[in-house]
C-alpha cells in the first residue's frame, strides 16, 4: 500500500520510517513524502495519483491541508485516495469543515502511531 504523507515538518518522515520499519521492510506498506499541499499536488500528477491513503497535516504554509484535501476530492481520481486529516487542532469546527470537503476520517496530533497502524492494518491490508 502506498501512503502519501504531506506535512510541512520534514522529521515526519524519519518519525514514520521508524515507526513503520517492519512494515515497510515487509513491504507492506510504503511511504512518500510531500512537504507542501503543492508538492502533494505535483506527486499526485506526476505519479498518476497511485497513493491509496493520504496522510495531510492542516496548517502548512501555502495551501493548507483543508485546500488540498478539496482539491483532490475535486479531482475526481480513479480511483478515489482516502484522505485523513492530521491536525494539533480537535476543535469540532476544523473537523466539521474536513468532513463537508470529503475527508475520510480525521486524526490529532500527537498521532497515536499504535492506533494509526491498527486503523491502517485494519482498513487496508
Amino acid at each position: 500500500m502506498k501512503i502519501l504523507v504531506v506535512d510541512d515538518e520534514t522529521d515526519i518522515k524519519t518519525l514514520f520510517e521508524q515507526r513503520f520499519r517492519k512494515e515497510i521492510k515487509e513491504g507492506i506498506m510504503r511511504f512518500d513524502f510531500a512537504y507542501s499541499g503543492e508538492e502533494a499536488i505535483q506527486y499526485m500528477q506526476r505519479n498518476n495519483h497511485e497513493a491509496v491513503l493520504i496522510l495531510s497535516d492542516i496548517n502548512m504554509p501555502g495551501m493548507s491541508g483543508l485546500e488540498l484535501l478539496e482539491k483532490i476530492k475535486k479531482e475526481q481520481y480513479v480511483p478515489p485516495p482516502v484522505v485523513m486529516i492530521i491536525t494539533a487542532y480537535g476543535d469540532e469546527e476544523t473537523k466539521h469543515k474536513a468532513e463537508s470537503l470529503g475527508a475520510d476520517d480525521f486524526l490529532t496530533k500527537p498521532l497515536n502511531f499504535a492506533s494509526l497502524k491498527d486503523k491502517l492494518k485494519s482498513n487496508f491490508i
